[in-house]
């Protein structure tokens, strides 16, 4: 846990650099005057002044922040009961509104630079993907009620081939088409019995992740690929490659449908395997968290093949691509919130973020170095596009509030009231706080459920 933590806080650290980064460089091409540049928060361990700047390390050595000279010259306004923030040469609000503009928009977009950056280093390097395959099991077998794959047609050993006119060979390519789509009417076509069989389909909302979902699961072989040392699989005498033939004497003809066995809590579950042509008896002696949850210890076989290195054109081309499918898919996904999602497990705070990056990359790392830099190359481009979408959304106290405010200097031509400025920088930072308490309690609610 301490482990995902430190590489949790260090991932998401990197992201909130970057985005201070861009404001600096921006800052200082526009000739405003940084004061301090810091990296991390807290009382400055190490700071040197160089070039007018204090350059520091904080205690906390989490993202860090640009404090530009004149920021806050609207409180000082205030104070002395001016109806004008002072505008002197060097400070923020001495720089024209186009400045400000250019200088706010260059955090978001440093944001959006890194996260293309970043993918196409991916994409020339190389790497692994581990998926399943788009064979499908429904989704009621196994949870007992009935979702649009049912109402579709669909069913267990379809496989889905191709949706909208795009082919898909496997569960990733066809999440990318059903996640984003809640509400949407899609169009599937589906390998039944060596014929195609066309089904019209539309995702419902999962409220608790904000994403479509037609309720199909995917087939797996119940063969075993992993087993975790001293899980019940493990002490049970489970191997790689052992074949579960049955469960408490039910057929299992897919892996999936052990869960369907486990959601009545046993605390002893018969099992019988195939290994090297001979049928074995084990028994599994399990124990269920407060959600009922409990860990085996195995993995079942899943496909797995190489995205190959691709030349730097390629690659930055496809990094491009990849963060402007990102960046539109999050776009569409905010408005989902309003949809009557579930936000305390939609929404993550920066406690559930840190895990989660500390998560992927110690799982990532855990398999091999490549495995480990392309799992958080990859989270981290995300959490850097989702930055930048925050950012820009017209909320006072972020850029994209203060872009809006330069703007409507910009075109009345008239200065800011410093009353104005406050009453919304204030407004903003409530809405931030309320933010940021709403979404930390959710935190702590996901953390719970790791337990």
């Amino acid at each position: 846990m301490i482990i995902k933590i430190i590489l949790g806080l260090i991932g998401l650290g990197v992201v909130v650099f970057v985005h201070e980064l861009g404001h600096f460089i921006a800052a200082r091409l526009a000739g405003i005057d940084v004061e301090a540049f810091s990296i991390g928060w807290g009382r400055p361990i190490l700071s040197k002044m160089i070039g007018g700047v204090e350059y520091r390390i904080g205690i906390f050595p989490v993202g860090g922040y640009c404090r530009m000279k004149g920021e806050a010259e609207f409180k000082e306004a205030l104070t002395n009961n001016s109806v004008i923030i002072p505008r002197e040469k060097g400070t923020f609000y001495g720089a024209s509104p186009l400045k400000r503009i250019l200088t706010a928009v260059a955090g978001p977009f440093a944001n959006a630079l890194f996260a293309v950056l970043v993918l196409s280093l991916v994409w020339a390097i190389g790497f692994d993907v581990q998926t399943l395959d788009n064979k499908i099991v429904l989704a009621s077998e196994i949870e007992g009620k009935t979702f649009p794959a049912d109402a579709a047609g669909l069913r267990s050993g379809d496989r889905i081939i191709a949706i909208n006119g795009k082919k898909v060979s496997n569960y990733t390519e066809i999440q990318e088409q059903i996640a984003p789509n809640p509400g949407a009417t899609l169009d599937l076509l589906v390998e039944r019995d060596g014929e195609q069989v066309a089904i019209e389909i539309k995702p419902q909302l999962d409220p608790d992740t904000g994403a479509g979902r037609i309720g199909i699961y995917f087939w797996t072989d119940p063969i075993i690929e992993t087993v975790k040392a001293g899980s019940p699989a493990h002490i049970a005498g489970l191997l790689k490659g052992d074949r579960i033939i049955s469960v408490q004497d039910m057929p299992l003809p897919y892996s999936v449908a052990l869960y369907k066995v486990l959601k009545d809590r046993p605390s002893v579950v018969n099992i019988e395997i195939e290994r090297n042509g001979e049928v074995q008896k084990k028994e599994l002696i399990l124990s269920y968290d407060d959600q009922g949850q409990t860990n085996i210890g195995l993995e079942f076989k899943t496909i797995k093949y190489r995205a190959v290195a691709r030349s730097l054109p390629d690659a930055f081309v496809k990094g491009t691509t990849e963060t402007w499918k990102t960046l539109t898919v999050s776009i569409k996904s905010l408005a989902v919130l309003f949809k009557g999602v579930n936000l305390t497990k939609a929404v993550s705070g920066p406690v559930r973020i840190t895990y989660m990056v500390g998560d992927i990359a110690a799982e990532g790392f855990g398999q091999s170095f490549g495995a480990g830099f392309t799992a958080i190359a990859s989270f981290l481009s995300l959490i850097s596009i989702s930055l930048c979408i925050m950012n820009l959304l017209p909320i006072p106290a972020l850029d994209g509030g203060l872009i809006i405010l330069f703007f409507i200097e910009l075109i009345t031509r008239r200065p800011l009231h410093p009353k104005a400025v406050y009453w919304f920088q204030m407004l903003g930072a409530l809405f931030i706080f309320s933010l940021l308490i709403f979404s930390i309690f959710g935190d702590i609610l996901f953390l719970f459920g790791k337990k």
